[in-house]
């Protein structure tokens, strides 16, 4: 009896190692993937000008290709315009997505297409207003994308992506 407990310990030992460093070698492999694509970077700009009080007042908000108003409505009521947390969101929609086609293409795999929606939830606290969440939900078109290397990937795309890391 003894002598089929040892193996089987073994076993178990040597296959935890071996997913440790497999996990390793994929962050490893991704991690060289996003260096080698991604090595410089642009500066960008957005521009915002507001006129008048807090509630009465009211803005634009700008940059390449984009001018919107917002409000003190659209941003703490249910006005028309945008505000600040939607282009948050928009940013942090497009960049998850954009960094999920970086590693899927990575993997060899040719992605259709990536529709993110991300969801800014504005609450407060002691101090004021603030960003309490944002959710992405994220669909994905890809033959021979698998479930697993799909969350794998989603994963590390949450982790990496720049508008993630701010």
């Amino acid at each position: 009896m003894q002598t089929n407990i040892f193996p089987f310990c073994l076993n178990r030992m040597i296959l935890k190692v071996f997913s440790i460093l497999q996990v390793k070698v994929k962050k490893d492999l991704i991690d060289k993937f996003i260096k080698k694509t991604i090595n410089i970077m642009k500066e960008s700009q957005a521009k915002a000008k507001w006129n008048g009080t807090l509630k009465e007042g009211k803005g634009k908000m700008s940059f390449t290709g984009y001018e919107g108003p917002y409000t003190f409505a659209s941003r703490f009521e249910n006005g028309k315009e945008t505000n600040p947390e939607e282009l948050v969101g928009a940013a942090q929609a497009g960049c998850y997505s954009m960094f999920l086609s970086a590693l899927i293409s990575g993997e060899g795999l040719n992605p259709e297409s990536i529709e993110t929606t991300a969801t800014v939830s504005l609450g407060g606290d002691d101090t004021g207003p603030k960003v309490e969440k944002i959710l992405l939900d994220c669909k994905v078109k890809c033959d021979g994308l698998s479930e697993d290397k799909f969350n794998e990937l989603a994963q590390a795309s949450k982790e990496k992506c720049p508008i993630s890391r701010l």
